[in-house]
């Protein structure tokens, strides 16, 4: 399956544009990006954080993307609300490449998702390519959202590998198999992925200091990921409901930090994120694997938020859901049907927290 989209990927690349195509600015009102963006001067939208996804609809039979990558970066191509296969962009110099081609007559939207992480690559769309008579629309925004910040969990590390002991290779790297992704598409929100695998509140896995000179309280201030320290402008679209999966790597062997400092970076995440966001609900996140100096650390967080932050909720312990024989991809992390059972458990508590409501059988 794997090589099949490889091949794919490399038959899509590069193609050029024709006389009979038009090429839209990146920054054209028809054209959406969810997920932290910056726009340059000559209408390019550039990013890194993996999930970002860009949107529009389209009419005519075909869709492309002029598009510039630092690395390797992998994207789903999803059509009318199906994916539609799984690219992969690379090369410094502009390209373009064909995203749809031979579509029925009529409207179609095209949601092109970033499913790999930021320090693989980082991307510039600078336009869309249609039809020469073809005409772009706008997508509305969803009514929720829904930010997360997390590590390799939240990234959908290795959901498309095929056993625990396959080491990670980036082309099984899929966000939209992972929990948020999952539960997104359960309440019909937008979402916003800050995460980076391997890192931690203060320290990342395997580190020989207590804490780490870059980790998710550095990274996750920042409009990028990998590519660049700029400050992300909290007054974008404020999330519904924020979420918290942090502390697996911070407390892998080695030097496993002191529960006050981990608790201390995660209070004043906590803080950063109300105060931005105007009190947004946020949902701590015990992650599924979690070790007892973890769980330890999160309920001296517990006892040190109570009575402090109204709308700070703890998510309920999962560590007995997932089957290590069937619920596991690469590098021993969930695989697409781990994931759902993560999801699983948290849509009830988000629902609860929301007030969204649960669906029923149909």
């Amino acid at each position: 399956m794997i090589k099949q989209l490889l091949t794919i990927a490399f038959l899509l690349m590069p193609a050029f544009v024709s006389a009979a195509d038009k090429q839209v600015k990146a920054n054209d009102k028809n054209i959406s990006f969810v997920g932290r963006t910056e726009t340059l001067a000559d209408g390019s939208v550039r990013y890194d954080w993996i999930g970002t996804y860009m949107k529009t609809r389209f009419t005519g039979g075909r869709i492309g993307i002029v598009v510039s990558e630092t690395g390797t970066s992998y994207y789903n191509v999803i059509i009318d609300g199906k994916v539609t296969k799984k690219i992969m962009i690379t090369g410094t110099e502009p390209q373009t490449i064909m995203l749809a081609e031979k579509l029925p007559k009529g409207e179609h939207e095209l949601m092109l998702q970033k499913c790999t992480e930021g320090e693989y690559g980082c991307t510039t769309v600078h336009s869309v390519v249609v039809d020469k008579s073809a005409t772009l629309s706008a997508v509305e925004p969803k009514a929720r959202l829904i930010e997360a910040y997390g590590d390799s969990y939240t990234c959908g590390y290795g959901t498309e590998g095929l056993a625990a002991n396959e080491r990670f290779k980036l082309e099984t790297e899929n966000c939209n198999k992972a929990y948020i992704c999952i539960i997104a598409r359960y309440f019909d929100a937008d979402y916003r992925l800050i995460a980076h695998s391997g890192n931690g509140m203060v320290r990342n896995w395997g580190d020989e200091k207590q804490k780490s000179d870059i980790c998710m309280s550095t990274r996750y201030t920042q409009i990028y990921d990998q590519f660049a320290t700029t400050p992300y402008d909290y007054s974008q679209r404020r999330p519904d409901i924020v979420t918290i999966n942090l502390g697996t790597n911070d407390f892998s062997p080695t030097a496993i930090p002191e529960a006050k400092n981990y608790v201390e970076a995660y209070i004043k995440m906590i803080e950063t994120i109300s105060n931005r966001y105007d009190n947004v609900p946020i949902l701590c996140i015990t992650p599924h694997s979690s070790n007892e100096y973890l769980r330890a650390a999160i309920q001296l967080l517990k006892e040190s938020t109570a009575n402090r932050y109204a709308n700070v909720h703890f998510a309920s312990l999962m560590n007995d859901i997932i089957n290590e024989d069937v619920d596991l991809g690469s590098d021993w992390h969930p695989n697409y049907q781990g994931q759902t059972k993560i999801a699983m458990t948290l849509i009830p508590q988000i629902s609860k927290i929301m007030h969204w409501n649960i669906r029923g059988e149909r």
